[in-house]
């Protein structure tokens, strides 16, 4: 609320709400009813005070170091971070971020990338501009919430198949040599396709974190620990590795798993697609629950994504 009062010959205008104070001296009462209205205005577009003026940029500045350097994925957001930042939107002062600047920002970023990649940069953004409103009191609205979202693309729902499996084993040399860093690399993927188990979560994975029958994760993408439960085929895979198992990070295994895709020819297969062709196996195996468990997913509607029994075999179990 704006305030003035008559200090000698001059006028004493104040604007306070909560920890935004704004003062001045002016000469006259009508300087003074207008310097209150025009803060408050100020006040009421996010551009003073508690508001201050930081641009788009700033803010994931800010987000990067606060917030995204706590995540465990903090790397590939930083990258994402980084690319946004080069972005004309970037440049614009909070106050100032509008609808429309969002649409075209979306809309010409689906010249470029895919509406996977820009959905996943709309959710960086939308969050870092929420913190700022909530916790950092840089800005009063989110500019996003009347804008459209990119539509979500069909999920993915990638087979592999015993052929590819067996081209693989051939163009990674495992048959003569399986204790190479892009055999290891290839058996790393044979391990998610029968255990669900990520990436990462496979390349962190020694020795002395299984007991008997089960794998111990003790930190695991959804922030949470994790026993995984492993097939005799599971440990066979396991049983020539040395203390470190496989012994490669997840951008090792990442990158040799690609060089001996491409030395097959094979199209269009990613690791991660081991994680969709062990779900849709262990539901052979597991009802609903039990697979939820195992493989760490906690909303079951996202088993559906990875689930992927056609009609024809789904009526063969009806019997």
């Amino acid at each position: 609320m704006g305030t003035f009062r008559r200090v000698g010959t001059r006028w004493r205008c104040e604007v306070r709400h909560g920890r935004f104070y704004r003062s001045k001296t002016v000469n006259t009462k009508a300087q003074a009813e207008q310097w209150e209205r025009e803060t408050e205005l100020e006040y009421g577009r996010g551009k003073a005070g508690i508001f201050p003026n930081k641009n788009l940029s700033d803010l994931l500045d800010r987000y990067s170091t606060d917030i995204s350097a706590q995540k465990r994925g903090w790397k590939k957001e930083q990258i994402r971070i980084t690319l946004l930042q080069r972005d004309p939107i970037s440049t614009i002062p909070l106050g100032d971020l509008s609808a429309p600047d969002i649409a075209e920002w979306r809309d010409r970023r689906l010249k470029t990338v895919s509406s996977a990649t820009v959905n996943r940069d709309w959710n960086l953004i939308n969050h870092a501009i929420n913190i700022a409103i909530n916790e950092w009191h840089w800005l009063e609205k989110n500019p996003m919430k009347s804008v459209k979202r990119p539509i979500k693309p069909p999920h993915r729902d990638r087979r592999v198949s015993d052929k590819e499996i067996e081209l693989l084993r051939h163009c990674s040399g495992y048959d003569v040599n399986p204790d190479t860093k892009t055999s290891r690399a290839f058996l790393a993927f044979l391990f998610a396709i029968e255990t669900g188990m990520r990436q990462g979560e496979v390349a962190g994975l020694s020795r002395s974190s299984i007991t008997g029958r089960v794998a111990h994760l003790p930190m695991t993408k959804n922030g949470t620990k994790r026993d995984v439960p492993l097939s005799t085929r599971a440990l066979a895979l396991l049983e020539d590795l040395g203390e470190d198992l496989f012994d490669l990070t997840a951008d090792q295994i990442s990158v040799l798993f690609r060089k001996s895709r491409d030395r097959t020819g094979i199209k269009n297969l990613h690791f991660h697609d081991s994680r969709h062709e062990a779900i849709t196996r262990l539901a052979d195996k597991l009802d609903v629950l039990e697979l939820a468990r195992m493989v760490g997913i906690q909303d079951l509607k996202i088993l559906m994504v990875y689930y992927n029994k056609t009609a024809e075999q789904l009526a063969d179990r009806l019997g």
